[in-house]
């Protein structure tokens, strides 16, 4: 029984661990904002410096992709959580632009480094559609907390990238609940060897290619959407703060609702409509001219976002039980999103706000289909443990031991399929009627 409360430690290790990487993209908005009012820079030298510290972020997790168990989880978390305090804290202890690049820069690496270790955990995890569900609703709640809090608490670039730094500060204790040598720290699952090759790989490299797509689009509108709330629709920075901080609530909402849909619908209907959906929203969102628009497009997006990114990290991990693809796939959304600031600012100066807005809404409908599409034909491991479809048959399960069946084991309509082997059986001569004879008394006494 003590293993229960081991995995369910290193299950909140890892969501925590999640949190602080994932927070410097839900922050993005404030960050950039912040630095083009309190270093005097413009939108497009704002965004690139935001796309500097993303960018650092996907450098991490390039370079940690297979590298993770070899490291230990917990050196490699510690690593990544003292780079994001001694960056994140530098940079807001200076008003010099030089070290305030550096400092993103390191501070940038360290989130990722934190999101690599997280995503390889969630990856071995029973369940890790759960797993990356938990940790957006805990992203999703601490980023809605801080967009309520940061405008009352002044201006100037410091407050946010010290929000950052204190979030690492805040989740290091529970490393120590992760394993610290190289082992298998998967939870109920058997790993393959390291030197097991990388499973999927080409449906993997066009996931990973969509979701950079996927993600420079939608944080090309996120790092200018407090520009679009100040500027074009004219509301004031506690108020966009205010619509932030509802929107990602309604993100906690539609997290909540995609972990009690699970596996209903697989995942290539998520992903797919809601990617749709997604660019509906940016449309909406960059056209605002006044708070109900504004206010409509951001809260109906940031619900739908957080649903497809649950889908998406589910079936990153499901392709490899190591987490190779999950970190990846990771790493590039965070290389879409690194670019996502500066390739917003550049199209809003250009073609302005509705001219970036359909640009962006145009990518997103084109990567939908590719994605539903890896959604659909190549998913690893199910949503739901132990479920298994025979080929051209209905779903079965396999349950083991003598545990009493619950519903979270049996299979759910639309989990991927998994082919089962067939066994021949050998053939057998069909008996004569010489063969049988009456049954009698051997005569032995």
């Amino acid at each position: 029984m003590p293993s229960r409360p081991r995995a369910r430690g290193a299950l909140a290790a890892l969501v925590a661990l999640f949190t602080a990487g994932y927070l410097a993209p839900y922050l993005l908005p404030t960050v950039v904002g912040r630095l083009a009012a309190g270093l005097g820079l413009g939108p497009s030298q704002a965004g690139l410096v935001g796309s500097v510290l993303l960018l650092g972020s996907a450098s991490a997790g390039f370079t940690l992709a297979a590298r993770v168990e070899r490291i230990g989880p917990r050196r490699a978390a510690r690593l990544g959580l003292l780079a994001m305090v001694l960056g994140y804290g530098s940079a807001a202890s200076t008003g010099s632009l030089p070290l305030v690049v550096a400092g993103v820069v390191l501070g940038g690496f360290g989130s990722g480094t934190a999101t690599a270790v997280a995503a390889s955990g969630i990856a071995g995890q029973p369940d890790p559609q759960r797993a990356s569900t938990l940790g957006l609703l805990s992203v999703s709640a601490t980023a809605g907390a801080l967009y309520l809090t940061l405008p009352r608490l002044g201006g100037g670039h410091s407050l946010p990238l010290l929000a950052l730094a204190a979030a690492a500060l805040v989740v290091w204790p529970v490393t120590g609940r992760l394993p610290g040598a190289t082992r298998a720290w998967r939870s109920g699952s058997a790993a393959p060897e390291p030197s097991a090759p990388l499973p999927y790989r080409r449906a993997g490299a066009v996931l990973a290619g969509c979701v950079l797509c996927w993600s420079l689009a939608q944080n090309a509108l996120w790092g200018v959407s407090g520009r679009i709330g100040t500027g074009q629709a004219g509301l004031s920075e506690v108020t966009v703060g205010a619509v932030f901080a509802v929107a990602l609530g309604a993100g906690l909402a539609g997290v909540t609702a995609a972990g009690a849909l699970g596996a209903r619908l697989g995942r290539a209907v998520p992903i797919g409509v809601g990617t749709v959906l997604i660019a509906g929203c940016v449309l909406l969102s960059s056209t605002a001219g006044g708070l109900a628009s504004f206010a409509t497009g951001e809260v109906l997006w940031n619900t739908a976002y957080p649903v497809v990114l649950s889908y998406v990290l589910g079936l990153a991990a499901s392709l490899d039980p190591r987490g190779r693809w999950a970190v990846l796939v990771g790493s590039a959304s965070s290389l879409g999103t690194a670019c996502g600031p500066l390739a917003g600012s550049v199209l809003s100066e250009t073609a302005g706000y509705p001219g970036m807005g359909a640009a962006l809404a145009t990518l997103l409908l084109l990567v939908a289909a590719p994605m539903a599409a890896v959604a659909r034909h190549a998913s690893g491991r199910p949503l739901v443990p132990g479920s298994i479809r025979r080929r051209g048959g209905a779903p079965a399960a396999f349950l083991a031991g003598t545990a009493p069946t619950t519903t979270a084991l049996l299979p759910q309509v639309g989990a991927p399929e998994q082919e089962i082997a067939p066994i021949p059986a050998p053939a057998r001569r069909r008996p004569t009627r010489s063969a049988f004879r009456l049954a009698r008394p051997s005569g032995r006494g």
